[in-house]
C-alpha cells in the first residue's frame, strides 16, 4: 500500500511538471530576505526559481515580493487582514492563519513524495490540532561557539557542564576577556537563548502534551543559577543581559571580545571574515549534554483565497526539490528541512562546517509554533526575561508572570 501510494504521488507530481492544467495564472509569493546586503538578497534566489519554473510552465507566472525580517510578517498580516493574502508566504509563523481557516492543509497542495521527505519533527511542528498547515522551509540549531585563541591563552578546554562553563568563564574574566560568556536576553531574540538554557536544565516552554510549563521548578532553578553563577559573578560582560541583543553579541564575538556564546550557523561566516579562530561543541547542560537542543524553523504556507491549489502545489513541489533546497541552504548557511538534502549535505565535503549543526537537528526541540498563543507569549518573554537574571531579580516571580500570560493566552485560544 505504501509503494502504491508513493507511486501514485509520483504520478501526480510528474503529471504536474510542465503543465498545471490551466493557463493565465499568476501566483503571488511573499518571502523573507535572508541576505545581509543587496548582493545576496533572497530576491535573487526567488527570481531565479521563478524564471526557471515559468520557462517550463508557460501558463503560470510567479510574482515575487521579498521583504526584510523586520517587515515581512507585518506585510503578510496586512494583506490577509485586507482580504487579499498572497498565494504563498514564506515567513516566521503560520498558526494564526491556520486557526482562521485561511490556509490549505499541507496534504492539499504537496505531493506524497515531497511530504514524505520532510524531517519528521519539523512536519510535526507544522501542525495545529494534529493537522499540518505549516510547511518547514529552513532550519537551524544552536551550538556553543568558543574563541580558540582566548581558550588557548587561558589553557582551557570546552565545557561539557554548567559548572565547567562557569569555571571557564571565571578564568577568562581573570585574563581580562570583556564577555566571558555572552548572554543575550535582549528583545531581539531572548526567546532563543532562554529556550536553550531551559532545555539544558531539563525542562522547556511546554511539557510533552503541549501545556506551558514556563514556571516549572526546573526552570526556576535554571534562571536562579544564571543569576547567581554567571551574571552575579560578573561573567557575562559589561552590558546587562536584558539589554544585550543577539546581533550585538555576535558582533562582539567577531571582534574577539567574547569567550563563549550560544550561536547558529551564520556566526561562522561572520567570525571567519574577521579572522577569529573558533570552535564549536554541543551547548552544555546542567550535568552534561542536554537530551535535546534548540531548533528553529521558518515556514511556508499556502493561502486558499485565490483558489490556485493545483498551481501552488506544483510550484511548491518544484521549490522542495533536492537541488533547490540544497542551493538555498548553502547560500545562507542554513539547514535543509528535507531528508534527501540533509543526507546530501552530510556527505558533501563542501558542507563539513555545517555538520555540527546537522547532527543536532534530529533531536532538536522547536518553539511551540503550533500554538496561536505563542506569538503573544514570545513577545511578553522578550520584554520580561532579562529581569529574572538581574542582580536583584526574582526568577520565580518573573517566570510566574510569564506563565500567567501563557496560561491566559492558551485558554483564550482553546475557547475559540
Amino acid at each position: 500500500m505504501i509503494a502504491l501510494a508513493v507511486a501514485m504521488g509520483m504520478t501526480a507530481m510528474l503529471g504536474g511538471c510542465g503543465s498545471t492544467g490551466s493557463s493565465g495564472v499568476t501566483l503571488r509569493l511573499v518571502a523573507a530576505d535572508y541576505g545581509d546586503s543587496a548582493a545576496n538578497s533572497s530576491k535573487k534566489y526567488w527570481d531565479r526559481l521563478a524564471q526557471e519554473y515559468e520557462s517550463a510552465h508557460p501558463g503560470v507566472k510567479v510574482q515575487v515580493s521579498v521583504y526584510s525580517w523586520n517587515d515581512v510578517d507585518r506585510k503578510v498580516k496586512q494583506m490577509a487582514d485586507a482580504g487579499d493574502p498572497p498565494d504563498i508566504a514564506q515567513i516566521g509563523a503560520y498558526a494564526d492563519y491556520a486557526a482562521k481557516g485561511l490556509l490549505y492543509k499541507a496534504d492539499d497542495v504537496l505531493s506524497i513524495p515531497v511530504q514524505a521527505d520532510f524531517l519528521g519533527q519539523l512536519s510535526d511542528a507544522g501542525q495545529v490540532r494534529h493537522v499540518q498547515y505549516g510547511i518547514p522551509f529552513a532550519a537551524s540549531t544552536r551550538v556553543l561557539f568558543y574563541n580558540k585563541t582566548l581558550f588557548a591563552k587561558a589553557n582551557l578546554t570546552p565545557p561539557t557542564t554548567w559548572a565547567e562553563l562557569a569555571a571557564d568563564a571565571a578564568a577568562l574574566k581573570a585574563r581580562g576577556v570583556k564577555y566571558p560568556y555572552a548572554l543575550p536576553l535582549g528583545p531581539e531574540e531572548a526567546q532563543a537563548e532562554t529556550m536553550q538554557w531551559l532545555l539544558g536544565g531539563g525542562s522547556g516552554y511546554t511539557d510533552d502534551i503541549g501545556t506551558y510549563t514556563i514556571d516549572s521548578a526546573q526552570n526556576v532553578e535554571t534562571f536562579t543559577w544564571l543569576r547567581d553563577e554567571l551574571v552575579g559573578k560578573g561573567l557575562t560582560g559589561p552590558v546587562a543581559p536584558g539589554k544585550l541583543n543577539r546581533a550585538d553579541a555576535f558582533d562582539a564575538f567577531a571582534r574577539g571580545e567574547v569567550g563563549m556564546l550560544n550561536g547558529h550557523p551564520t556566526l561562522m561566516q561572520q567570525a571567519d571574515r574577521k579572522g577569529v579562530k573558533f570552535g564549536m561543541v554541543p551547548m552544555p547542560g546542567r550535568n552534561g549534554t542536554p537530551k535535546s537542543t534548540m531548533g528553529v524553523a521558518d515556514w511556508m504556507m499556502a493561502f486558499k483565497k485565490s483558489g490556485h491549489r493545483d498551481q501552488i502545489g506544483d510550484f511548491l513541489d518544484f521549490v522542495y526539490s533536492e537541488k533547490n533546497v540544497l542551493a538555498f541552504s548553502r547560500e545562507y548557511d542554513l539547514l535543509p528541512v528535507t531528508g534527501s538534502a540533509s543526507d546530501a549535505m552530510n556527505a558533501a565535503e563542501q558542507d563539513k562546517a555545517l555538520r555540527p549543526f546537522l547532527s543536532e537537528l534530529p533531536l532538536a526541540q522547536l518553539y511551540p509554533v503550533g500554538k496561536t498563543s505563542w506569538a503573544q507569549v514570545s513577545a511578553d518573554l522578550k520584554k520580561r526575561i532579562g529581569r529574572a537574571v538581574a542582580p536583584d531579580g526574582n526568577p520565580a516571580a518573573v517566570l510566574g508572570q510569564l506563565q500567567a500570560t501563557a496560561t491566559a493566552a492558551d485558554s483564550a485560544e482553546n475557547a475559540k
